[in-house]
């Protein structure tokens, strides 16, 4: 777990498994990226077995901060049980997913590239 400057202009946060830890380790990213404004920020959901309102409270308060900064968040590893919270809390519309690490430096690298969708998860097949 913890916060790593993965690349100039992106950070790497890799969450611990249970609450209250990650709702902290997500309220110091927050106060991080709110004096930092020039990243984009991975999220490694690789060890998260649930997650409470606070830390979906605080994902909404960084995603909200890094658009206003002209940046990106994505969210990688999400289990499926983890990304049935956010499916069931209408939020999965509003957060960009990636299958892992490597996906999710892609998406932050080709951002702005028409190309590339809000996720980067295999299209289930027509």
């Amino acid at each position: 777990m913890g916060i790593q400057n993965f690349s100039e202009d992106a950070l790497l946060v890799e969450l611990p498994s249970k609450e209250p830890r990650i709702a902290n380790e997500l309220k110091r990213v927050n106060e991080l990226v709110s004096n930092k404004n020039n990243c984009n920020v991975i999220v490694d959901f690789s060890k998260v077995e649930i997650m409470s309102s606070a830390s979906i409270s605080n994902l909404m308060i960084l995603r909200d901060m890094l658009s206003g900064f002209g940046h990106q968040l994505v969210l990688c590893s999400v289990s499926l049980p983890v990304k049935g919270i956010f499916t069931v809390i209408g939020l999965e519309t509003l957060f960009d997913f990636a299958n892992d690490k490597s996906a999710a430096l892609e998406s932050i690298g080709h951002a702005k590239d028409p190309a590339y969708s809000r996720s980067t998860e295999n299209p289930e097949p027509a």
